[in-house]
């Protein structure tokens, strides 16, 4: 077996072994209580964090730059929160650990170098048009629906089935 699914089967033994560690040192009220905790935690800084990460993706993308690392950064919050929000211990300090900005640029580092992430960015300005880009505006004689008899593009009609 590889290392991912040894890694996949051994994750609930960690997990209920953390279960077993907390419970004996703070009780099981104490640990159930602490669970609890970590998914609002979890949902709260997804929410948070969630909207810095939008702000910060809008901000790169109106000036023109690759905004693949607050993608990047994005995908590890909610990441991060769908762990916090995982009842178990071991799941929670990744978790946490994903939300502290040095080791989403760690990971980041290690994303780069290792993925592609190519991406096309079109800067837009108010009201979604592009910047730049001329507008055609027609008045209503200049556009009909009906087909233009002396149009050199023609519609083939085919009977009905």
């Amino acid at each position: 077996m590889r290392f991912p699914a040894i890694f996949l089967l051994l994750w609930p033994l960690l997990e209920i072994a953390g279960f077993v560690i907390v419970g004996k040192q703070v009780g099981v009220l104490a640990t159930i209580a602490l669970v609890i905790a970590m998914g609002v935690l979890g949902a709260a800084l997804m929410r948070f964090q969630g909207f810095g990460v939008l702000a910060r993706i809008r901000t790169e993308m109106e000036a023109g730059r690759n905004p693949g690392r607050e993608l990047a950064h994005g995908v590890m919050i909610l990441l991060a929160g769908v762990l916090l929000l995982v009842p178990g211990f071991v799941s929670d300090i990744i978790g946490l650990a994903l939300f502290i900005p040095p080791i989403r640029d760690l990971a980041w580092k290690y994303l780069s170098r290792n993925v592609d992430f190519s991406s096309v960015v079109v800067t837009r300005g108010f009201g979604g048009r592009q910047q730049g880009a001329k507008t055609i505006d027609l008045d209503e004689e200049d556009y009909t629906s009906n087909p233009d008899p002396n149009s050199p593009w023609r519609r083939i009609d085919r009977p009905d089935v």
